[in-house]
């Protein structure tokens, strides 16, 4: 039993030699930076030519959309005027072709934000990726411990969004 005393300090002494930096280190302050992830996706120089191409690939099928809508609204203003000095069964071959028409564009217009939709995520997708590389680089450069990407308020001083954004336009 005096044996195992005498060998107790030594030990305690180990243990706190070994805590000392571990202490030290959960006790340094943290290095926190933040990224304005939209500014990423609106501002960059890869979003805004990702844009123009998604609008030159979608402004044909957009005006075929717009010329259809006209062309509807059209015909239902013209069998609204025409509806009391037609026949019924005329009336109702009308009413039946305006009915199609009109979901018609409606599935049109719906595929058409559908693959809108679609494009845009998929160059986000891209966009995102290049910029989580780059946060990444940027924090081991920076030796900082956490980049926060959502917060209710954050400090300019740990903005790092425009140090990404000048990495993301290169």
């Amino acid at each position: 039993m005096l044996n195992n005393l005498k060998a107790l300090p030594g030990t305690l002494l180990l243990a706190a030699l070994c805590a000392a930096p571990l202490a030290q280190a959960q006790n340094a302050p943290s290095r926190i930076g933040f990224v304005f992830t939209e500014r990423l996706m609106t501002e960059s120089k890869m979003a805004k030519a990702a844009d123009a191409k998604i609008q030159a690939e979608f402004s044909k099928r957009q005006k075929t959309n717009e010329e259809l809508v006209t062309r509807f609204k059209q015909m239902s203003e013209k069998f609204d005027a025409d509806a009391p000095r037609l026949t019924d069964i005329e009336r109702t071959r009308r009413a039946r072709e305006l009915f199609d028409m009109e979901k018609d564009v409606q599935r049109m217009n719906r595929e058409f934000q559908e693959d809108l939709m679609q494009r845009k995520s998929e160059e986000r997708a891209a966009i995102a990726t290049k910029a989580f590389k780059l946060i990444e680089q940027i924090a081991e450069q920076e030796k900082l411990d956490a980049v926060l990407q959502e917060a209710a308020w954050s400090s300019p001083r740990i903005d790092i969004t425009d140090k990404i954004l000048k990495q993301l336009d290169k």
